[in-house]
């Protein structure tokens, strides 16, 4: 279903949570009532003695100040952004897949391990710090009536299984975050993420080599709201992904420009968690293409950008018309993605093919004179044979449905601000090479 070629791509990280919409082809969050008797009943003795550590930390009584992490990875050839966390006490450093698709934080666990994928560290070893059922962050990831055999006392099981079907299977933990705000403060705050013991990734996938993922959405699971609530940062996240590679992630306000950023309203659908900017036209060059009403997700989690059928097929048509035939040609012999281009010549960088190309627009009909534009640069991959291939891939053939997703590639060289304290997104042009002070 995935388009099989050596470019590592995710489109991992829609989170809906509580709620099965597509099973199997969206991300969905649940508790399981029993994993299987044998696996529920070892693991609940393992985790059953476990009390909470509290470890020492001191609340803060004002916002105003943001943490702010570097990125590693790139769209091509890694495929994805990682931030570099330390967790637990004494703090070890742990490789988090940047995801604001998703809410719940996991880390490969060694619980012990049933079965955990290659990563960079050895898995997180929990120490009498299980979450109980009771706990209001386990309740927010299900409903009483989806888990109803579960006591107050229990352990918080989790399962989260992703578009790609990978998955993590496990338990929440809480444990100390040590951070340092822009304002020279540090904290070592005890936050929920979980602690995954059975991670499953299907053959055709390459998954990200990271200890786990770091889920930025809005849920109360996340990172950044258990942060907010604990009355540390304000309720914001954002990212500036380079396209040089690199960049910085950031949770809190502290840093968000005042002037140059372009808004608009987070719109939601019944219990969606995700980060939608509802529905948009699509234009071509300026023109109008007669797709309308695409409803928009932005998503971290997720490499490319993904259109659903008829979008797909009409922005492809589109660039093909477009395209001047004695300068580009279809590279039928390079299978990084479904299609690319060659010149004449080798491009020696992506600057060298734009030129042929024409801007997109997203043009938002909930939002008025709102509009995401996307240079040529924010929809073509450069590939190690010198070619160019278009990095909108059609989502109707991996299961997405209707839904359009904004990946990384297009929002490289932004400055990408969540903002859940007034419900809306923004974005500015930056230079993600440089930390913001």
């Amino acid at each position: 279903m995935f388009p099989k070629s050596p470019v590592q791509h995710r489109i991992n990280h829609i989170c809906l949570i509580g709620k099965s919409i597509m099973r199997g082809k969206w991300e969905v969050v649940r508790l399981w009532v029993l994993y299987c008797l044998l696996l529920s009943g070892f693991f609940q003795g393992v985790f059953s003695a476990f009390n909470l550590p509290r470890p020492p930390w001191k609340k803060q009584s004002n916002f105003g100040s943001s943490v702010v992490f570097p990125l590693v990875g790139n769209v091509y050839p890694k495929g994805y952004y990682q931030v570099t966390l330390n967790v637990g006490q004494p703090p070890k450093p742990y490789f988090l897949d940047i995801d604001t698709g998703s809410d719940l934080t996991w880390l490969q666990c060694d619980a012990p391990c049933v079965k955990c994928i290659p990563a960079p560290h050895s898995p997180y070893k929990p120490n009498k710090n299980v979450v109980k059922h009771k706990d209001p962050i386990c309740a927010s990831l299900h409903s009483p009536a989806n888990h109803p055999r579960h006591t107050p006392d229990d352990q918080c099981d989790y399962e989260v299984e992703y578009a790609d079907h990978c998955s993590s299977l496990g338990v929440l933990v809480r444990d100390a975050f040590p951070v340092k705000f822009t304002n020279g403060s540090s904290i070592a705050p005890p936050l929920v993420f979980g602690c995954g013991y059975d991670q499953e990734v299907p053959a055709s996938e390459h998954a990200p080599y990271t200890d786990g993922i770091l889920g930025l959405g809005n849920g109360k699971s996340s990172i950044v709201s258990q942060l907010s609530s604990l009355g540390f940062i304000r309720n914001v996240v954002g990212h500036c992904l380079s396209g040089q590679g690199g960049g910085f992630l950031f949770l809190g306000d502290d840093v968000v420009p005042s002037s140059g950023i372009v808004w608009s309203p987070i719109v939601r659908e019944s219990s969606e968690k995700h980060y939608s900017l509802g529905p948009a036209d699509l234009l071509f060059g300026g023109q109008a293409t007669g797709i309308k009403g695409l409803p928009i997700i932005l998503d971290s989690g997720s490499t490319f950008t993904y259109f659903n059928s008829d979008a797909y097929k009409t922005l492809l048509s589109s660039i093909k018309k477009n395209i001047d035939t004695k300068q580009l040609i279809d590279a039928v012999n390079d299978k990084s993605l479904p299609v690319c281009w060659k010149g004449s010549k080798p491009f020696k960088s992506l600057i060298d093919a734009t030129r042929y190309f024409k801007p997109l627009t997203l043009s938002f009909t909930k939002a008025k004179n709102i509009q995401l534009q996307l240079t040529p640069e924010a929809y073509l991959i450069p590939t190690g044979k010198g070619n160019v291939c278009l990095g909108i891939l059609n989502g109707s053939e991996v299961g997405l449905g209707d839904v359009n997703i904004i990946g990384d590639i297009s929002m490289l060289d932004k400055m990408v601000i969540y903002d859940n304290e007034k419900q809306q997104i923004g974005w500015v042009p930056a230079n993600c090479n440089k930390l913001p002070s």
